[in-house]
């Protein structure tokens, strides 16, 4: 899907050049074009992935909000038939995976409803490249356990990234290290990794329990647990003599592959997604580049471009050979590319002003977020203009093109400007605000907001927020609405 921006672009645009010559204004009507390609592109990315029809189930089982539903065993026995069905996998239902199941259900809940919301970043892209090397899609969830979904999450034995390699597994898999960058922290690499990895377990051991066994206390543990056993060949009967940590975590595996394919029984409400794999797309860049020069230039947060490239060890992007890339957005990645020349201008310009080189980084020291914390952003919604802009926010135009970098008034949807903090807005923007009394609070609608994602954000099936709300019109919701959501 990465490149279909271009390919459309040039479908639409191939004949016109055998017909007549382009003008200036020909060139800003296909710029206008263009951004209304991505922008449509974007919604449609967003909106394809499925949700699931968790709402749907909560309301038919009339859950309430905080509402934990418990189960017999004879159901969670049922429900892991129903996988094994789908799955290469032998999901047992026994004591020690019921006792598993039912800790994760009641305390694991908020990490499961996180844990669903980034799966929106990586799930696809896991899918593609398990199916690539013909391993089961179940295998999306080891990646749960491991790190809840998190890059950069390190273990206290060293072990890195979404899939938690040691320094030295990751070598023998191809994942290089050097002072800025960590291939265990790309989500792709060590994906691919991963698959690799995996593969060949199973290909030792010929049963999914034991490989998982072994990618956990690695290939020598497992050998040692097998003598133990008398030689036993499944992973039930080689537990006892695994190590304690690993004697969990298969039952872990399986708590947490029905968690995730059962949340909505569970009446648990995945966190909103912030993006979604599909809505993204890459660039490669000739020069070495500071994140923060990104921040500056697209009027983009820096911790959002941190949150999508977290292979780099800080903010610095070193030129290489192959030449590093970035990922971003959909909605933005045009405009870097349309504004590359600028981004090296504008590195030039900060390194000689603020005389630092990236030697002098501190590769264990967060960057610094000094330049976003004196400002809030605004993300531009349609009919807005610089003006409207301005006024909401108590400032002006000229100085909104300042601090922005801004030649011109044109702005586009979706775009994300700098405000200064502490302005008055003229329009209530927080996001949950207390009315009169502790009994009820008010959410005020925001750019892109739907009734459904009101809903999801707020821990709420759709129902029970049209309960709260009788005389709303869903279908019809405006930016400022004041909407009760307890």
């Amino acid at each position: 899907m990465r490149g279909i921006v271009i390919g459309i672009v040039l479908l639409c645009s191939g004949s016109a050049f055998g017909q007549y010559n382009w003008t200036k204004e020909d060139s800003l009507k296909g710029e206008a074009m263009i951004k209304t390609i991505e922008q449509s592109l974007d919604m449609f990315y967003a909106e394809y992935s499925p949700e699931g029809n968790y709402d749907s189930i909560i309301d038919a089982l009339n859950y309430e909000p905080d509402e934990i539903p418990e189960f017999s065993d004879s159901v969670y026995c049922e429900r892991l038939n129903v996988m094994n069905e789908m799955s290469p996998f032998h999901l047992d239902c026994n004591q020690t995976t019921l006792s598993t199941i039912r800790f994760f259900t009641k305390k694991r809940r908020g990490f499961a409803r996180v844990v669903l919301g980034r799966s929106k970043l990586y799930f696809d892209m896991f899918e593609e490249k398990l199916a690539a090397h013909g391993l089961p899609i179940e295998l999306k969830y080891l990646s749960v356990i491991e790190s809840g979904l998190r890059p950069q999450v390190k273990s206290r034995a060293g072990a890195l990234g979404l899939w938690q390699f040691m320094y030295r597994t990751g070598r023998m898999f191809g994942l290089k290290e050097n002072s800025y960058i960590d291939e265990r922290m790309d989500p792709e690499l060590a994906t691919e990794a991963a698959c690799q990895y995996l593969k060949k377990l199973y290909g030792i051991y010929n049963d999914w329990n034991l490989a998982l066994a072994a990618y956990n206390a690695g290939p020598g543990n497992v050998n040692k647990a097998i003598r133990r056993s008398g030689n036993k060949l499944t992973y039930w009967e080689v537990r006892p003599f695994l190590p304690r940590e690993t004697q969990g975590y298969v039952p872990n595996f399986i708590a947490a592959a029905y968690l995730l394919t059962y949340h909505a029984e569970h009446n648990i409400i995945p966190m909103e997604a912030t993006i979604r794999y599909p809505q993204l797309d890459t660039m490669c860049l000739s020069k070495g580049v500071h994140m923060e020069t990104i921040s500056k230039l697209l009027s983009m947060e820096l911790e959002d471009i941190q949150l999508l490239n977290p292979i780099y060890k800080n903010s610095y992007i070193p030129k290489s050979n192959p030449p590093q890339c970035i990922s971003l957005p959909l909605t933005v990645i045009g405009d870097l590319v349309s504004l590359e020349d600028s981004l090296y201008a504008l590195e030039f310009d900060l390194n000689n002003k603020t005389e630092t080189t990236p030697q002098q980084t501190n590769n264990n020291t967060q960057p610094s977020t000094n330049a976003t914390t004196s400002y809030d952003y605004h993300k531009v919604s349609s009919g807005e203009t610089l003006g409207t802009i301005a006024s909401r926010y108590g400032t002006s135009v000229a100085e909104i093109q300042r601090i922005n970098g801004l030649r011109s008034t044109k702005i586009y949807i979706g775009q994300r400007l700098k405000v200064k903090k502490g302005r008055t807005s003229h329009t209530n923007t927080n996001p949950s605000t207390n009315n009169t009394g502790s009994a009820k609070k008010y959410y005020s609608v925001r750019s892109g907001d739907t009734f459904g994602r009101i809903a999801q954000k707020h821990r709420l099936t759709q129902t029970q927020l049209k309960r709260l709300n009788p005389g709303i019109n869903i279908s019809r919701l405006s930016i400022g609405q004041r909407i009760r959501i307890k």
